[in-house]
């Protein structure tokens, strides 16, 4: 390894390591295939050998690229930590980017009452949804918070990230009004059997939205919706859902769609955590105002209260554990 290696080349093989597929690391790293791929011939031969074996099928690391793989996630984190540091200081000049997802939720609502909050800080939000596909660009530099379903990333993405939960969110089906479970007020889990529900499967950056919804699906008799490309922005996914005729997975913070209608699940209570994300070493006052204000909002609403009998995957609880 060279004794100053080009940070890079560090993440290029990183990308690789994690996606094990040359097309998925570019566009994770939104640079071309080929770019990518004379990044890692050139790494290798800093290194001086190998770091994957390539077939046409499958990529793999090698002995010596598994060995290396440790150290270059922790020089990347001290490069991350300085990066944060360097750029967050006197902080206040730069607007802090939130992806928020969507203009309704958990993340929308900690944004706007920071913004009351504290008028003359400067938040600029983002609407892009997905935790998955966001969490490339924060740890690029590209944005910095997100909020989402920490426990569906990748641990080698997670540990160069920084997260706190701030909800238990409630999760809920949207059905069409004329749907025969339209006439309950809530509908219990076991009622969803036979049902085929929207959960954003064929959408890479919501990834950990699809995870959760397979965990809560399986055994139940609930079929997941067949994969469709990414639908970005409400008046697309209302379009979409309305022209699919779907019934979708959500939380009971949700858009409007026409012609359907919320309802919360329940016996049991599935629940969705959200946690707001940020990239481990960044600093920033607006960082700050956001956990401050998201505390106080759980405190006010009872956001991290579980119900009894609730349904949370053993990854997430083990995630989130102190």
């Amino acid at each position: 390894m060279p004794s100053e290696p080009d940070p890079r080349l560090l993440r290029s093989f990183v990308a690789v390591a994690e996606e094990l597929h040359f097309t998925r690391a570019a566009a994770r790293l939104f640079v071309a295939q080929q770019a990518l791929s004379r990044d890692i011939r050139r790494l290798e031969r800093e290194t001086g050998g190998e770091l994957f074996v390539r077939t046409t099928r499958q990529v793999a690391l090698t002995d010596e690229g598994a060995r290396l793989l440790p150290y270059v996630r922790r020089v990347l984190a001290a490069y991350d930590e300085l990066g944060g540091a360097v750029s967050g200081t006197g902080g206040d000049g730069r607007p802090l980017l939130v992806d928020v997802g969507a203009p309704v939720g958990t993340a929308y609502t900690v944004l706007e009452e920071a913004r009351r909050a504290e008028p003359d800080r400067d938040f600029a939000a983002r609407f892009h949804s997905g935790l998955t596909g966001a969490a490339a660009e924060l740890l690029a530099g590209r944005l910095d918070v997100a909020a989402g379903r920490v426990a569906g990333l990748d641990p080698g993405v997670l540990g160069r990230l920084g997260h706190r939960i701030v909800r238990y969110e409630r999760m809920a089906v949207l059905i069409a009004d004329d749907h025969p479970l339209a006439e309950r007020d809530r509908v219990p889990l076991d009622a969803l059997a036979g049902e085929t529900l929207y959960a954003g499967a064929g959408n890479p950056a919501t990834a950990e939205w699809t995870d959760l919804a397979a965990r809560l699906f399986a055994g139940r008799g609930i079929e997941m919706a067949e994969p469709y490309p990414e639908i970005d922005g409400p008046e697309e996914f209302v379009r979409v859902v309305r022209r699919r005729g779907w019934s979708v997975l959500a939380s009971t913070d949700f858009i409007e769609v026409p012609g359907m209608v919320l309802r919360p699940i329940v016996d049991p209570v599935p629940l969705a955590p959200v946690s707001l994300v940020w990239r481990r070493g960044l600093r920033h006052p607006g960082l700050e105002v956001l956990l401050r204000t998201a505390a106080e909002l759980g405190g006010l609403h009872g956001w991290l209260v579980k119900p009894a009998g609730s349904w949370l995957p053993a990854v997430d609880v083990s995630v989130l554990s102190p």
